[in-house]
């Protein structure tokens, strides 16, 4: 990495791209060895590890809290998966929804909206003949979403969250949404949380924003296109 203490949070963009930067072409084994971090013992079942990974060596401080992940800087962090054409894998998770109160929000506001102002994506190799442990972390990509882009992602947050707000709960499926989606987000089928019904409050998952794959697919493909891959 960059030889920049990973406990102290980084004091601005640059000095956070450098870090990012030091990641690159290395091995998930390589970075936890250097953290002093064990290597999960069932990969399949981590999920999760090389998020918190990636979080401890960039010096990310926010936590489960719904701010950015930098607050001082307003980035939020995002790992995703690729695959060796450098396409994303599977949907990029934004953040969990209050199911009570995402209706009474303003896009502006949201959850959401501040956590994609700012986003700092670093790809992580994923190729099912590549062992976990050597998985290589690539170039990362720091992007702040264009006009058209933001108008997509307000547009479908804001049907969605209508949709939650009257209670039709059964309606929203993965398939709603061209940029963002909303998906379960628990453990398993018997995680549940109070949530607004069409007659009153409901049992039911935990759920999610997602960013698709296909639109971080295109971010990335823009990026690439552009003159650098850590700028806009």
């Amino acid at each position: 990495m960059s030889g920049a203490d990973p406990a102290v949070a980084p004091a601005d963009e640059p000095a956070l791209c450098r870090r990012a930067r030091g990641l690159s072409g290395r091995t998930i084994a390589e970075v936890a060895r250097e953290l002093g971090r064990a290597l999960p013992h069932a990969p399949g079942r981590a999920k999760g590890y090389v998020g918190t990974l990636v979080e401890a060596a960039l010096g990310a401080s926010a936590g489960n809290r719904s701010e950015p992940d930098f607050p001082a800087l307003g980035v939020e962090l995002k790992t995703v998966p690729m695959s060796a054409a450098g396409v994303p894998r599977e949907s990029t998770f934004v953040c969990s929804i209050a199911l009570d109160r995402v209706a009474d929000a303003e896009w502006a506001e949201s959850a959401v909206a501040r956590k994609l102002e700012r986003v700092l994506f670093i790809p992580v190799e994923s190729e099912r003949g590549v062992a976990f442990e050597a998985r290589r972390f690539g170039a990362p990509l720091l992007w702040s979403p264009a006009p058209a882009q933001r108008a997509r992602l307000r547009a479908d947050w804001e049907m969605l969250a209508d949709l939650v707000g009257r209670g039709e709960l059964d309606r929203v499926t993965a398939h709603l949404g061209v940029a963002l989606q909303i998906r379960p987000k628990a453990a398993h089928s018997r995680v549940v949380r109070l949530g607004p019904g069409e007659d009153g409050s409901v049992w039911t998952l935990p759920r999610g924003f997602y960013l698709r794959r296909t639109f971080t697919a295109s971010v990335f493909a823009t990026a690439a296109g552009g003159a650098s891959g850590m700028g806009r």
